[in-house]
C-alpha cells in the first residue's frame, strides 16, 4: 500500500492513541509487524507546544519512516501551521484528527466533534493540504451522532481536498467505544473513493482482521487498543492473512524480553519521574492475563523509581520462570 510517495511495508497501521503512541511505543510495533505508525495528537495551538508533553509527542528522533504526525484543532490557520511546524521538525506525512470523542477535545470543538460542521472540516482539509508538501491524511469517525452519519459527503470531499489516505472508525462519536464497530459505511466509503481506504474498530485479532477486510474491501488495517501490552498482534496479523495460518504466542521469555525492551526505551525517552509513571501502564497490559498478576500490578504501582519499579517486573518474571517453561507461550 502507498501514502502519497511511501511503499508501507505492509497494510497494518498503528493507531493514534492519545497517552499510548508515544515515539518507543510506534517503534516496538514497528518491530513487531506494523508497517505503519500515527504519533499521538498534538494541539494546532503553537502556544502548547513550549509545554513538556508536547515536545514528548512531538520527538521523531531516531523513528524509522515514514514518520505520521497527527494533529488536532479546530482553527484551519492554526492546523496549517501546526502541519507545516510537524514537517519542519521531521514528520513526512502529516495525519488531521476529526475522529477522537475524547470529551474534552470536543468541548473544543476539535476531533470527532468537528464532524457537526462540514464546512469547517472542508476548510481545515484545504488548509492543511495546501500549507505542506508532503501526503495529509484524516482520522475520523463514522459522524457525531447516531442517525447523523455523514461519513460518505466527510469522505468525498477529503478525496477533493486532496487528502492522501482516510482511515474511518467504524464508530460515531457518540458511541465512543460501545456497542460493535459497523463495518457497511467503511465499505461504500472505499467504493466510492480513489484514495486508500484504511479500516479501524474492534480489530484485535487476526481472524476479525480478514473479517474486517474482507467485509469493507480496505486498503489497510488500523490497530489501536488491541496492541496495548499486545504490540506482536501486528505480526500475528500479517502472518495469519499471508498464510491462512496461526502464529504461537509468545513465550514466556519474548515477552520478558519485549517487556524489558519497552522499560528500558520508556526511562530513556522520558528519564526517571515520567518514565516510571508512564511504564506503569504498560506493565499493566503485559500482565493482565498471566498468572498471579493482580497482587504483583497493586504493589508494582507503589513503586517510585524506575530502578525499583525494574526490579520488581524482574522478579515477577523469575517468579513465572520457575513455575513454568519459559520457551512455551503462557495463559492465564
Amino acid at each position: 500500500m502507498k501514502i502519497g510517495p511511501y511503499t508501507l511495508t505492509n497494510h497494518l497501521i498503528v493507531a493514534p492513541m492519545a497517552g499510548v503512541t508515544d515515539r518507543p511505543f510506534r517503534t516496538l510495533c514497528k518491530q513487531l509487524g506494523a508497517g505503519h505508525a500515527v504519533s499521538e495528537m498534538m494541539a494546532a495551538d503553537m502556544s502548547l507546544y513550549a509545554q513538556k508533553k508536547s515536545m514528548f509527542r512531538a520527538n521523531f528522533d531516531g523513528e524509522l519512516a515514514p514518520i505520521s504526525a497527527q494533529i488536532a484543532g479546530s482553527d484551519p490557520k492554526q492546523m496549517a501551521e501546526a502541519a507545516r511546524y510537524q514537517v519542519a521538525n521531521g514528520a513526512q506525512m502529516v495525519d488531521i484528527n476529526m475522529g477522537c470523542p475524547a470529551k474534552k477535545v470536543c468541548k473544543r470543538l476539535a476531533g470527532s466533534a468537528l464532524l457537526q460542521d462540514e464546512d469547517l472540516v472542508a476548510k481545515i482539509l484545504d488548509a492543511v493540504v495546501a500549507a505542506v508538501d508532503v501526503p495529509v491524511t484524516l482520522k475520523t469517525r463514522l459522524g457525531f451522532a447516531n442517525g447523523q452519519e455523514n461519513i460518505l459527503r466527510v469522505a468525498q470531499r477529503a478525496e477533493q481536498a486532496g487528502i492522501a489516505a482516510l482511515a474511518i472508525h467504524g464508530r460515531t462519536r457518540e458511541q465512543m467505544y460501545t456497542g460493535e464497530a459497523r463495518y457497511s459505511l467503511i465499505r461504500e466509503v472505499k467504493q466510492r473513493l480513489q484514495i486508500p481506504v484504511i479500516a479501524n474498530g474492534d480489530i484485535n485479532s487476526p481472524a476479525k482482521a480478514q473479517f474486517v477486510l474482507e467485509q469493507t474491501g480496505a486498503d489497510a488495517l488500523m490497530i489501536g487498543r488491541a496492541a496495548q501490552g499486545r504490540p506482536w498482534i501486528f505480526r500475528e496479523i500479517a502472518h495469519y492473512l499471508l498464510t491462512g495460518e496461526s502464529l504461537a504466542a509468545p513465550s514466556l521469555r519474548e515477552i520478558h524480553t519485549v517487556v524489558l525492551q519497552h522499560l528500558t526505551d520508556l526511562y530513556a525517552f522520558y528519564g526517571e519521574y515520567s518514565g516510571c509513571r508512564m511504564a506503569r501502564k504498560h506493565i499493566a497490559w503485559y500482565t493482565t492475563n498471566l498468572p498471579n498478576s493482580h497482587a504483583f500490578r497493586a504493589a508494582m504501582y507503589t513503586e517510585t523509581s524506575t530502578a525499583t519499579q525494574a526490579e520488581a517486573v524482574e522478579a515477577y518474571f523469575a517468579r513465572l520462570m520457575v513455575q513454568f517453561d519459559p520457551s512455551q507461550p503462557l495463559a492465564a
